[in-house]
C-alpha cells in the first residue's frame, strides 16, 4: 500500500539528545533512513537513496518526512510554558499498526482492566458522557472524567481526573489531564508514533509536567509502566491494521473519540496502517 496523504506528514524519528555523528539507522514507512547530527550539532535525516529529508527538532525529538510537509509541525503551547518539566520517556517498539497505537491511547474504558489500581479500578468502570468533535481539523475529546487511584506520579491518592484528548496528526496524540500539584493547570502527556511499517511502530511518549518533587527516573518509569501494560494488548489485537470501515467493529458509547478519529483518518485519506474493507 502506498503511504498516500500520510507521506507528507511529520514523524518522530529519534531523540535529539541521543544523536551523534555516527547516526541512528531506523525506518519510516518501510524505507530505511539514517538520523544523525552534523559537526555543527544540527540534526540531519537521510533516505535510503542518500537524499536529504526534511528535518525539524521539537519537543525533544527529531522529526522528518518522506514527502514534503505542507505545514509546520503542530504546536503544543505548554512546551514553552515556564516551570514545566519536560520528560523524554524513551521509545517502545510495538508490533501493531501505528494508527492502532494512537487509538489505544484515546481509549478510556480499558483503564480499570489494563491499568488496574493506577489509572482505574473496579467498580469504577463507567465512562461518563463526554464530547468528541473535529476542531480546527483536529480530533478533540473534552469533558472526559474518570476516577483514578493514581492519576500521576505526583498524585497522593485517588481522584476524579479530567481529561482532554487531541489528535493533531495521524500518528500523534496529546493528552491534557488534571495536574494534582496545580489544579488550575493541565499536565500534558503525548504519544508520538513513528510508523516503521504498516504493522510495526516505535512509540515515543513525551511529557510536560508541573512536578517539582518526583525524581526524573520515577517519572520515566511511571509512564513506561503504563505503556508496557498497553503493549501486550496492542500486539494481540486483530486485525493488526486499524479498520476504517464502520461495519468491521461494533463501537459503544465509550468509543466516540475512536469513531471521530477513524472518520477523520478516512476523510483525509490517512490510510497507511489501516484496513479499509473486511477480509
Amino acid at each position: 500500500m502506498t503511504p498516500n496523504a500520510m507521506i507528507d506528514e511529520w514523524y518522530p524519528v529519534g531523540l535529539f539528545s541521543q544523536l551523534d555523528t555516527d547516526g541512528r539507522r531506523t525506518a519510516l514507512m518501510g524505507e530505511p533512513i539514517d538520523v544523525a547530527c552534523d559537526a555543527g550539532g544540527n540534526a540531519i535525516v537521510t533516505g535510503a537513496d542518500g537524499r536529504a529529508l526534511p528535518v525539524c527538532v521539537r519537543y525533544g525529538h527529531v522529526w522528518s518526512s518522506l514527502g514534503t510537509p505542507q505545514k509546520p509541525l503542530f504546536a503544543i503551547p505548554e512546551a514553552d510554558q515556564p516551570g514545566r518539566r519536560y520528560v523524554d520517556v524513551g521509545v517502545v517498539r510495538v508490533r501493531c499498526s501505528p494508527l492502532r497505537a494512537v487509538e489505544n491511547f484515546l481509549d478510556i474504558a480499558h483503564f480499570p482492566f489494563v491499568h488496574t489500581d493506577i489509572l482505574g479500578a473496579e467498580p469504577h468502570t463507567e465512562v461518563q458522557n463526554y464530547k468528541a468533535e473535529i476542531r480546527d481539523d483536529e480530533v478533540w475529546a473534552t469533558q472526559v472524567k474518570f476516577y483514578q487511584p493514581q492519576a500521576a506520579k505526583s498524585a497522593s491518592g485517588g481522584i476524579t481526573t479530567e481529561y482532554m484528548y487531541r489528535v493533531p496528526a495521524p500518528t500523534c496524540s496529546v493528552l491534557y489531564k488534571t495536574c494534582p500539584p496545580r489544579p488550575s493547570e493541565w499536565d500534558v502527556i503525548t504519544l508520538f508514533v513513528q510508523p516503521l511499517a504498516e504493522d510495526l511502530c516505535d512509540v515515543w511518549p513525551w511529557m510536560a509536567l508541573f512536578d517539582d518533587e518526583s525524581p526524573m527516573t520515577d517519572l520515566i518509569h511511571f509512564q513506561q509502566t503504563i505503556f508496557l501494560q498497553d503493549r501486550s494488548i496492542l500486539e494481540n489485537q486483530l486485525p493488526r491494521l486499524l479498520p476504517l470501515d464502520p461495519g468491521m467493529e461494533i463501537p459503544t458509547k465509550a468509543d466516540m473519540t475512536s469513531i471521530a478519529y477513524r472518520r477523520w483518518l478516512k476523510r483525509h485519506n490517512y490510510t497507511y496502517g489501516a484496513q479499509l474493507v473486511a477480509q
